[in-house]
């Protein structure tokens, strides 16, 4: 038997937005049934991809399969079987919830789920029939996520679906993502949250400067830095400290330094831990902060760029 094609294929894609280069020879293959992350900083090249692949932008060269099918033949088949939350749905605040969904669900031929399954799917009963224009963040985000679902799609693009939400409001979204999951959806999401993609995504390609620099399962790619855990501190009067002498600590792997943090990739924590206190003590020294944890995304962001994510 023949195996089902990818969910998604995409092939030296590129696009330019005048001398930026927003997407540059990217590379990616999507499996059915799997949530799939594409992680980076904000400007990285995230968004235009999926913009592309859900058929908003043209590519300047290279090529998108999304189902076996392109949109330059297949656009309307496409559209009835994705279902796509943009980073920033502008949904008729004058709406009423139920309204919206009943609306989105009009677009589709075969009508998919029913307005009210989908309602309860992202738990807004209680908002039936509110106005889109008095729901929170969270709650907005939730409807826009039905209206991407009502047609029940084989593929779902989330585009940085927990972007500006409070804690509580990015859990419900992670639970619901995590049910879609469960059922079999195949999801592309992006994010520049790691802790969001080490949780949801069966496999990320970490994306910096439209390219894709990194590419497995969160575990293999953190396994890859071949550092069980993380030291990060900061000297109280930002004293420069020399980074080649910190690699050459017992138990460190590596070492980084930016704006005045130093963050070390240990793989043996009970070794590098009295070895670095030993030589800042050498240096005289004083630290302002200091922290350890185990290795993450974040990490092999680090590893891989030389600056922490949340800088980029």
């Amino acid at each position: 038997m023949t195996p089902p094609p990818p969910a998604l294929r995409v092939r030296s894609l590129r696009k330019s937005y005048g001398k930026v280069i927003a997407v540059d020879g990217l590379d990616l293959d999507v499996e059915p049934g799997e949530c799939f992350g594409l992680l980076g900083p904000n400007g990285a090249g995230k968004t235009t991809t999926i913009e592309i692949c859900e058929g908003l932008l043209q590519p300047d060269s290279g090529e998108a399969e999304i189902l076996g099918r392109r949109w330059s033949t297949h656009t309307r088949e496409l559209r009835e079987r994705l279902g796509i939350a943009l980073q920033e749905t502008q949904l008729s605040e004058k709406l009423k919830v139920i309204e919206t969904i009943q609306l989105f669900r009009s677009f589709y031929r075969r009508r998919g789920r029913a307005a009210e399954d989908v309602l309860a799917l992202v738990q807004l009963q209680d908002k039936r029939d509110a106005r889109v224009g008095t729901l929170s963040g969270g709650q907005k985000q939730r409807l826009a996520l039905a209206c991407a679902l009502v047609g029940e799609p084989e593929l779902l693009f989330l585009d940085e679906p927990t972007t500006g939400l409070d804690p509580q409001s990015r859990r419900q979204i992670w639970e619901l993502i995590e049910a879609l999951r469960s059922t079999g959806c195949t999801i592309v999401l992006t994010t520049h949250y790691m802790d969001e993609a080490q949780r949801l995504c069966d496999h990320v390609a970490v994306v910096d400067h439209g390219k894709v620099i990194a590419l497995g399962t969160p575990r293999s790619l953190i396994d890859a830095l071949g550092a069980a855990h993380t030291l990060e501190f900061a000297s109280s009067d930002n004293h420069t400290i020399d980074v080649a002498s910190l690699r050459k600590l017992d138990g460190v792997l590596g070492a980084s330094e930016a704006n005045n943090r130093y963050v070390l990739q240990v793989s043996e924590l009970h070794l590098a831990f009295p070895a670095l206190l030993g030589e800042l003590n050498r240096q005289g020294i004083a630290l302002s902060e200091l922290h350890s944890h185990s290795a993450t995304l974040e990490d092999v962001f680090v590893a891989l760029t030389g600056r922490q994510l949340r800088e980029a």
